[in-house]
């Protein structure tokens, strides 16, 4: 017989730790919970979140350390928890006691989600490292244990991963103070003007394709740096641009490319429907790579930094092109 008893809210309860504090609700609740902050200001108008005890409707008010936030989650908000999957092969390249740091490859999905409910960076990490699971269970984190970041599916290189609650929470603050440098190697189409430049341009969900981000004026804070790292002449006109975040939204770089004028090569969604454009070449994903990651280390708070190598198949295209005179 199947089971018809009703999904249940999710309650989660937090103690304010002092990384994140001064820190908004609504932030603060997206982080937690991993959703958007669409979603979190939602929980918070109806009426679902607590501070200190009383029920809170200001998105904006700021949590002090020590204080009890609580919020009652619907179903289908907070994901199902995963189980491990020692078939997925996680590259790793540092980890200690508080943090693991992945050189992801393109076509992985770093946690379960519509659509991907195996075989994702996270289940792999999970089989490598079964704390990670207290995560899961302890801080809100079901489905996403210790994932304080992420990277597109189609997007190779470098993310670090919170190994405790502690954790967590340090890197999660950093984040929110954009402390933590993140660096990308993107070849666009054309000829970028300039050797630097900065795209501050506002980013939200389309109306039409909640799924597609655009530019639009109500959207949240987006800036992206960025300087000209090569350009090429032949046989099409590509720049090759190193990108160094300053907010994390979803896409952001490849948005904020195609607002100039240089979408990502590779890039069907965001770019033109051929894609790559380059001929001859089969891209199947955008040429984006994250080449550098750096931060605060939450144990002692002492400066860390890691590179990735270019993937092959990102060589190879370089590898394809004429450099402009």
């Amino acid at each position: 017989m199947r089971d018809e008893t009703p999904a249940r809210d999710t309650d989660l309860t937090e103690i304010v730790p002092a990384a994140l504090d001064g820190q908004r609700v609504d932030r603060v609740l997206a982080m937690l919970t991993g959703r958007p902050r669409s979603e979190a200001d939602t929980l918070v108008a109806e009426g679902r979140v607590k501070v200190g005890g009383r029920v809170t409707t200001n998105r904006s008010r700021k949590l002090r350390t020590g204080e009890r936030l609580e919020a009652r989650v619907p179903p289908g908000t907070v994901p199902t928890p995963d189980l491990p999957d020692a078939g997925v092969e996680v590259p790793v390249v540092w980890a200690d006691d508080q943090v693991i740091v992945v050189d992801k490859p393109a076509g992985m999905v770093v946690h379960p989600g519509a659509g991907h409910d195996r075989g994702t960076m996270v289940q792999g990490l999970l089989a490598l490292y079964p704390d990670l699971a207290l995560l899961a269970s302890e801080r809100g984190g079901a489905g996403r244990p210790g994932i304080v970041h992420r990277l597109d599916r189609g997007t190779s290189g470098l993310l670090v991963v919170a190994r405790t609650s502690e954790a967590r929470a340090d890197l999660i603050a950093q984040l929110a103070e954009r402390s933590v440098e993140r660096r990308y190697l993107a070849l666009v189409h054309g000829r970028v003007d300039g050797d630097e430049g900065l795209i501050d341009a506002p980013l939200g969900r389309a109306d039409r394709d909640p799924t597609r981000i655009v530019v639009r004026t109500d959207g949240k804070q987006a800036r992206t740096r960025y300087r000209v790292e090569a350009r090429y002449a032949s046989p099409v006109a590509a720049t090759l641009l190193e990108c160094r975040l300053e907010t994390g939204r979803t896409h952001q770089i490849r948005v904020h490319a195609k607002a100039i004028g240089h979408p990502v090569v590779g890039d069907d969604r965001y770019g033109t429907r051929a894609g790559a454009a380059i001929p001859g070449v089969e891209m199947g994903r955008p040429w984006l790579h994250a080449a550098q990651l750096a931060f605060r280390h939450p144990g002692d708070g002492r400066p860390v930094s890691f590179s990735s190598p270019l993937p092959v198949d990102l060589v190879s295209v370089l590898e394809m092109l004429v450099p402009a005179p």
